[in-house]
């Protein structure tokens, strides 16, 4: 096959190319080159099935890289298979097919290390951490790779699990101490970071609970039936941004309930991509931050951009043929055949 042959790159393959610190730092780029306008974000789609299965679609464009792109994934009950496309911006030929679970995880807890880097306090260092499921340890793993954390703590309702999790997170090699609360109040008592990594139909996290200083990030309640924290959160936040804060108008019932229809009040939810280019730090007395991560087409090419030119660079993936066109059968004939 010849070099322009497109490249299937499995989840193996992913794991070597990158790692959570090179997530971070691709997907920084990649932000600035969205607030520079030579990325252009393809803003999330999705349906809804069977008591809260879901099917999802983000993509971008990478001028400068000339490659776009698109991942899709359908999230149910039995599991997930995401992938990712690339194609050639100029003549659409495929460019890879990325096998993206793992350079998900890897997007999701870079997405929310980057808000953490820029919208927490710089000497942040108690971290609480809602939820023990799928994305939970990308998140801890990215709190730490941005943040010198003294005690992590851990809350999730199943004590099997959270036990399970606790093992798993001093894999990570971190000194921190790591706490078990035995309720939400316990764990985001002080807390200087908090995330939120939960499936909830049900707003658990109060105002009343967060210190003055902390940052939240929201990452869990990305479908319009979930929701995670309550009205007087956003009430409170004096620094509030979104990955793509029109998915997050769009299916956000957190931001949705808060700034309606208000396209004024919405001008106070900026992109993060904005505050990265900005690089300006949080302002001393913010009272509290809050970033919602919807997922967006953006930070997903970012790292697969990035993937594709190692894999290309390193000889990995499995190459196969270009797809090619056949005619349909738009008659009751093909070839002169029924």
């Amino acid at each position: 096959m010849s070099a322009l042959s497109p490249l299937w790159i499995s989840e193996a393959e992913v794991v070597v190319l990158m790692d959570l610190g090179e997530a971070i730092d691709a997907l920084e780029a990649g932000l600035r080159l969205q607030a520079d306008g030579a990325a252009a974000n393809m803003s999330k789609t999705h349906v809804s099935w069977d008591g809260g299965n879901t099917l999802h679609a983000i993509g971008a464009a990478f001028e400068g890289a000339n490659i776009i792109g698109t991942k899709s994934w359908a999230h149910t009950h039995g599991g997930a298979t995401p992938l990712l496309l690339l194609w050639d911006a100029e003549s659409g030929a495929l460019l890879a097919i990325v096998e993206a679970f793992a350079m998900g995880q890897m997007r999701t807890g870079a997405m929310s290390g980057v808000a953490t880097r820029w919208m927490s306090a710089r000497d942040a260092d108690c971290f609480a951490l809602f939820g023990t499921g799928k994305q939970s340890l990308a998140q801890l793993a990215a709190a730490a790779a941005v943040r010198s954390l003294r005690t992590v703590r851990i809350w999730g309702r199943d004590k099997a699990k959270r036990s399970s999790f606790v093992e798993r997170a001093k894999e990570l090699g971190y000194d921190f101490a790591i706490e078990t609360p035995d309720s939400l109040e316990q764990a985001a008592d002080g807390a200087s970071i908090l995330t939120l990594a939960t499936r909830a139909r049900e707003p658990f996290l109060t105002a009343s609970m967060v210190a003055r200083g902390a940052h939240i990030n929201a990452i869990g309640a990305i479908t319009p039936e979930r929701e995670e924290f309550t009205q007087d959160i956003l009430t409170r936040s004096q620094l509030t941004a979104a990955d793509d804060p029109i998915a997050a108008r769009k299916l956000s019932r957190e931001f949705g309930r808060f700034y309606a229809d208000d396209d004024a009040r919405w001008t106070d939810v900026q992109a993060i991509s904005a505050l990265v280019a900005g690089g300006l730090p949080r302002p001393a007395d913010t009272d509290l931050s809050v970033f919602k991560a919807m997922g967006m087409g953006v930070s997903d090419l970012a790292l697969g951009i990035d993937i594709y030119r190692r894999a290309r660079a390193r000889n990995l993936g499995r190459q196969f043929d270009q797809p090619r066109r056949s005619a349909a059968r738009l008659g009751k004939t093909l070839g002169g055949k029924r």
